[in-house]
Parts: C-alpha cells; sequence; structure tokens
C-alpha cells in the first residue's frame, strides 16, 4: 500500500511539475508576443512618420503673420523647443512631433514613464519642437492649435502633464478635433490648476502661433524623415540606434552609457515640468 500511494504522489509531483513548467512557457510566449508587439508598432509608427513628413506641402503652420512670441522658458533660436527635466542633466533628448501624429502618440505611449523617470533621476532633459505636419498632410488646424495650447501651458508652468494630456486624448489622424479650442480647453480641466483666464486668453489668441510656424519651419529645412524625430545627444535613435531597436530597456542602456562619469543633474526643473 505504501509504495502504491508513493508512486501515486510522485505522479501527482510530476504532473504538477509538467503544468509549472507549461505555464512558464506560456508566460514566456506572452511576454514575447507583446515585446513584438511593441517592435511593430514602433516600426509602422517610423514608417507612418516618413510618409507624414514626405507627403505634406508646406508642413502647416499659421495663415496669420504676427511677431514670434515665444514661450516661458523656451529655448533653441532657430529650432525652437520646450525643454523638459534639469537644465544641467548630462544627456539631451531631442523630440520633434506634431499633436495630431499617430506616430508621436505610439511613440509617447510606449516611452513616457520612462523619459519622466530619467528626467526625474536628473540623468535626461528633454526638448519638444513641436510642428504642425499633419495640418499640411491632411488640411485642417488641429496640429497649430493644440500646439500653441501646449505653449500657453508651458507660460503657466503646467507644459508636461498637458503635453501628456493631448496625447492620451488625440483623435483619429482624421478627425481634426484639436482644431477646437473648446476642446483644448476642456482637456486642460484634466490638468488642476491650468485652466485659468490667462490660459484660455492664450489658446484663444492663438499667441504663441508665429513661434510654432518658426518651428515647423525648422522641421521643414532639417534633415528629418518624419514625426517622431528623436535623438539622444545628437544621434538619431528612433526606430534604432545603430543595430539596436529602440525600447524603454534600450533607452534607459543608452542613457547610462552616455552619462557614464558624469554627475546627474540637481538644477531646478523646467518651468513647464
Amino acid at each position: 500500500m505504501s509504495e502504491n500511494r508513493d508512486g501515486k504522489q510522485s505522479a501527482r509531483e510530476r504532473l504538477k511539475e509538467q503544468r509549472d513548467r507549461d505555464k512558464a512557457r506560456e508566460k514566456q510566449r506572452r511576454v514575447l508576443i507583446v515585446s513584438a508587439a511593441v517592435v511593430g508598432v514602433l516600426g509602422l509608427a517610423a514608417v507612418v512618420g516618413v510618409i507624414a513628413a514626405n507627403t505634406g506641402g508646406k508642413g502647416g503652420g499659421s495663415d496669420k503673420a504676427g511677431p514670434v512670441v515665444a514661450p516661458t522658458g523656451a529655448v533653441g533660436g532657430d529650432q525652437p523647443a520646450i525643454p523638459t527635466g534639469r537644465a544641467d542633466a548630462p544627456s539631451t533628448l531631442t523630440v520633434w512631433e506634431d499633436f495630431r501624429c499617430p506616430a508621436c502618440t505610439s511613440f509617447e505611449n510606449a516611452f513616457r514613464d520612462t523619459i519622466h523617470e530619467l528626467e526625474a533621476a536628473g540623468a535626461l532633459r528633454t526638448e519638444y519642437h513641436l510642428v504642425t505636419i499633419i495640418d499640411g498632410n491632411m488640411g485642417g488646424s488641429g496640429s497649430l492649435r493644440a500646439a500653441n495650447a501646449a505653449a500657453c501651458a508651458q507660460d503657466a508652468g503646467k507644459f508636461t502633464p498637458y503635453h501628456d494630456v493631448l496625447y492620451m486624448n488625440q483623435p483619429p489622424e482624421t478627425d481634426d478635433a484639436f482644431a477646437k479650442n473648446d476642446k483644448l480647453l476642456e482637456l486642460a480641466a484634466k490638468v488642476p490648476g491650468l485652466d485659468t483666464p490667462a490660459f484660455r486668453s492664450c489658446v484663444e489668441k492663438g499667441t504663441h502661433d508665429s513661434w510654432i510656424a518658426k518651428s515647423t519651419e525648422a522641421f521643414r529645412k532639417g534633415d528629418f524623415r518624419g514625426t517622431p524625430s528623436v535623438l539622444l545627444n545628437g544621434e538619431s535613435i528612433f526606430p534604432t540606434k545603430g543595430n539596436e531597436q529602440i525600447s524603454p530597456e534600450n533607452l534607459k542602456k543608452w542613457v547610462a552609457e552616455a552619462n557614464k562619469g558624469k554627475k546627474p543633474g540637481t538644477a531646478s526643473p523646467a518651468a513647464g515640468r
């Protein structure tokens, strides 16, 4: 009887071990599928971005002439940008993007948390160049209106949260919903402290339209294949850096390699952070 019980127990143990192995293999398979999907989305995003840049006419921009009014803390001179993170961070991530661009949303959704983490650690400073490529390709003014609203949020010290809200609520590319100031103000209500009379006035007057047009012109003249265009310390890293595919893990690795032997930034975060 004892040998029979031992045999049954051993069989149950072998069955449990087999089930555990099967679960482990299934988990690994799912991880691989998810990883492949992320790479596929980013690869497709890069292609879409290239098409967006190369098929556009003038690339959008403001129809009205006026003085170039830069948002608070803007940098870049002839290549206008809004900085986030610590000014003395040892590495700089440069991002050219369009609020109507689906490829840009794919990038933001995949890398938003990683960029915030690196900025908080003082390892990375980011410079956002806002452009209006989709307006030029598809007509409408949602790229411009959203970019101006984001610049207005920079004036209020709320660029990063509003930038993120816009991408998390991006309408379909063919839906020019961001052209409506009411929609932009509705989304501003999701950012505590942003929806003020000063912000509303800035949005409705298009205060930074000419500044956005200047950024779009810089993009058009630059050697960029599409949006998003992403560079780390001046080197293109989207969708690849050398032979390596971009990923949150690789971005962290590349920043760590670039920062080796350098101290993290300690200056106060940029105004829009």
